[in-house]
């Protein structure tokens, strides 16, 4: 039987590293329970409107400007400590929802109980936005070249393993035990596995401190890149418009699924797994087949997905469905049309880059929309709060505009990305950025990166060979 992590016979030259694939198995226990799905049916659990709903969700997104001033402590503190700093602090918050669980059944539900869990959610992203800073480019430093792509591979598949088995127990929890006892235990998975991925972090070397783009720097060159008149820019903004229309998506429709056909717990999890196995189909499908086909047709691939499942909600909410198994097929397809879009922004963003400045630019890529993205669910979550006084609830027919609103912008951009140029001919390695692409909906946080990969060499790693000039001088 084959080992889940690398072993000296499996792999000699990955084994090392293990630590770092150890530490992405447990982190994937504590993201998926901590700010995903059951985070958002603990909160209506506990009385939440939309709009908290759509803060707390909005958070990991929001608080990415943290992220980018993060970079300044590498050059001081170094890799691991800025990692280990920040995802040491996001574990003691792990703690409010887990003795909220336990309140909770004792003395009914309190008002405060929900601001709580928020707040609990905001210093858990705040302290990992720190984290994150570090992340990819201390494995990029301890990693040789020739490592890389089997590292960020198994990390992935790593990854994409202990995301499904916590998504099934927590729908296993829900279906046969008390919703607070299901809770106490999702939350208790959660924080094992983040305190899990932290000992596995201690294990792994430290590198060299390295130089960062300063803050001055970013600040005065922001600007020019976000509305100077070139590719960059188009592209930045139809990837904002998109990251507007995609990222209320997942929380709303899971609250409304309980607020409104009150389906049970175990089965909108089970419909997550759904969503989780589409975003796993789509980086199967895509590792090849989009080196030859460009991009940009699983751009608008993931667009056209998007539009069927804008379609699919808007009829669910106008005749009052409860069609299950339609909801797991559009949630497959969500998962689907997220990472077809995710994959090929990661593969169409380096063309639209120049070489020189491209860290900062990326950089720019990411935080402005995360930053966009995040928004959109606090701002809907304003506009789709139920009657006051009736307890948790959501007005459908607002959500129902949501939804027409997502479709008719699935069509414009559409049309504008289908304009987009693309020289297919034109080699540029597609940006790496782990198991990021299995949790497509956060992807764009993890391209927010102050130093430079390629100056980056492990120990005793040859330097990587420049690439060939393209054809025709």
């Amino acid at each position: 039987m084959p080992a889940l992590f690398p072993t000296p016979q499996s792999d000699r030259e990955l084994y090392p590293f293990r630590y770092g694939l150890i530490f992405g198995f447990f982190n994937a226990l504590t993201w998926q329970i901590g700010i995903g799905t059951p985070m958002v049916l603990f909160a209506e659990q506990l009385g939440a409107t939309p709009a908290q709903v759509g803060l707390a969700y909005a958070f990991v997104f929001l608080l990415t400007p943290i992220q980018i001033v993060s970079t300044a402590l590498l050059p001081r503190f170094g890799f691991k400590q800025v990692m280990l700093g920040g995802w040491g602090m996001r574990s003691l918050f792990l703690a409010v929802p887990l003795v909220l669980s336990i309140l909770a059944p004792w003395w009914g539900v309190k008002g405060w109980m929900v601001h709580a869990l928020v707040w609990s959610v905001f210093f858990f992203c705040f302290f990992r936005s720190i984290g994150a800073a570090a992340i990819i480019p201390w494995l990029y430093s301890i990693l040789p070249s020739g490592v890389r792509g089997r590292y960020f591979g198994s990390d992935q598949f790593l990854s994409g393993i202990a995301g499904v088995l916590t998504l099934f127990c927590c729908a296993a929890l829900f279906a046969t035990l008390p919703v607070y006892t299901a809770l106490l235990i999702q939350y208790g998975i959660a924080l094992l596995g983040s305190t899990l991925s932290y000992h596995a972090l201690k294990k792994l070397p430290d590198a060299p401190k390295p130089t960062a783009i300063s803050l001055r720097t970013v600040a005065s060159d922001t600007p020019r890149h976000m509305f100077r008149r070139t590719p960059f820019r188009t592209y930045l903004w139809l990837a904002v418009w998109f990251s507007v229309l995609s990222t209320p998506i997942p929380p709303f429709v899971a609250y409304y699924l309980k607020v409104g056909p009150q389906l049970s717990l175990g089965n909108i999890m089970l419909f997550e797994v759904a969503r989780y196995l589409g975003v796993i189909a789509a980086a199967w499908a895509l590792r090849r087949r989009i080196d030859t086909t460009g991009a940009k047709p699983f751009l608008l691939l993931g667009l056209a997905l998007y539009a069927v499942v804008a379609a699919f909600w808007w009829f669910y909410l106008k005749i009052h469905s409860d069609a299950i198994v339609g909801v797991f097929a559009v949630y497959f397809l969500l998962g689907l049309g997220t990472a077809c879009w995710t994959i090929a922004n990661l593969n169409y963003l380096p063309k639209v880059t120049a070489d020189g400045e491209r860290t900062l630019m990326v950089s720019i890529h990411g935080a402005v929309t995360a930053c966009m993205g995040g928004l959109a669910p606090i701002i809907w979550g304003l506009f789709l709060k139920g009657t006051p006084g009736t307890g948790p609830a959501i007005n459908e027919a607002v959500f129902q505009w949501f939804f027409i609103s997502v479709l008719v912008s699935v069509v414009l951009l559409s049309w504008l990305v289908a304009r987009l140029p693309e020289d297919k001919s034109l080699a540029v390695e597609p940006l790496v950025i782990g198991n990021a692409v299995l949790r497509p909906f956060r992807a764009a946080t993890y391209l927010i990166n102050l130093i430079d990969l390629k100056s980056l060499q492990a120990p005793n790693s040859p330097p990587e060979k420049p690439a060939p000039p393209p054809a025709g001088g």
